[in-house]
Formats: structure tokens, C-alpha cells, sequence
């Protein structure tokens, strides 16, 4: 089969917004999306507990809320809580900031910026349950 044969075929299977772009898969899709739904799969169970938890807890005071954020597999729960909702907004977020704003310098301006946010957000409160689990 000639090469031009062969490009004709794969010209033929393209989208006619990818020909007349010139573009083809970004092939990082399919990665993200698998990512939003392990990371919610995982964000069942452990809102869950902490709904259980703030029930549980419910008029206690702080020396009851320490000893109770001390037992290690508490402040696992929570520490994994933490990072995998974080992380669950920060791919929900880029997508939403990719999908409305055209501008590509603007675009990975907010991304930077709402990722900046998201890791101080993150970060603060790991800090907050390391606090209430060590001293």
C-alpha cells in the first residue's frame, strides 16, 4: 500500500474539527478521567466516616477531640480524607477551568493559581490533624 494511501485512511478516520485543526487525541483524557472516578470511589467510605465521626463527637470538647484525633487510625482516616478530597477538587477544577476558559496563557494562570490554593488548603489542614494528633 502507497504511503499516500496509508495517510488518506488515517485522514478518513479523524474528526472533521480534528482536519481542520490539525489536531489530533491529546491522549492524557482518559488518565484524568480514571483519576476523578477512583479518587470519588474512594471519597465514599471515607466521607462516611467522617460524618460518623462529627456525629460521635458531637458537644465534645477539645481535650475529647484530641484524644480521639490521637488514635492513629483516626488521624489516618482523616489525613487520607484530606488529600484524596483535595486532590478530587483540584482534577474537578482543572477541568472545569479548561473546558471554559479560552485563552491558553489565562488558562494556565488560573490553573496555577486554583492548584496554589487547593496545595495552602491541603496543607492546613494536615496540619490541623497533625496538631490535634501530637500535642
Amino acid at each position: 500500500m502507497s504511503a499516500k494511501r496509508k495517510l488518506s485512511l488515517v485522514t478518513m478516520r479523524r474528526s472533521g474539527l480534528s482536519r481542520a485543526r490539525g489536531l489530533g487525541s491529546a491522549k492524557s483524557g482518559s488518565l484524568h478521567w480514571w483519576r476523578e472516578r477512583v479518587t470519588a470511589l474512594a471519597l465514599l467510605p471515607l466521607s462516611l466516616y467522617f460524618v460518623v465521626s462529627v456525629i460521635h463527637l458531637l458537644g465534645a470538647d477539645q481535650a475529647r477531640m484530641a484524644a480521639y484525633m490521637a488514635e492513629p487510625w483516626n488521624s489516618a482516616l482523616f489525613l487520607a480524607l484530606i488529600i484524596i478530597m483535595f486532590y478530587h477538587l483540584s482534577l474537578g477544577v482543572q477541568v472545569v477551568v479548561e473546558d471554559y476558559v479560552s485563552n491558553e496563557v489565562k488558562r494556565l494562570a488560573a490553573i496555577l493559581v486554583i492548584k496554589g490554593g487547593i496545595l495552602v488548603l491541603t496543607l492546613t489542614c494536615a496540619v490541623s490533624v497533625l496538631k490535634l494528633a501530637f500535642f
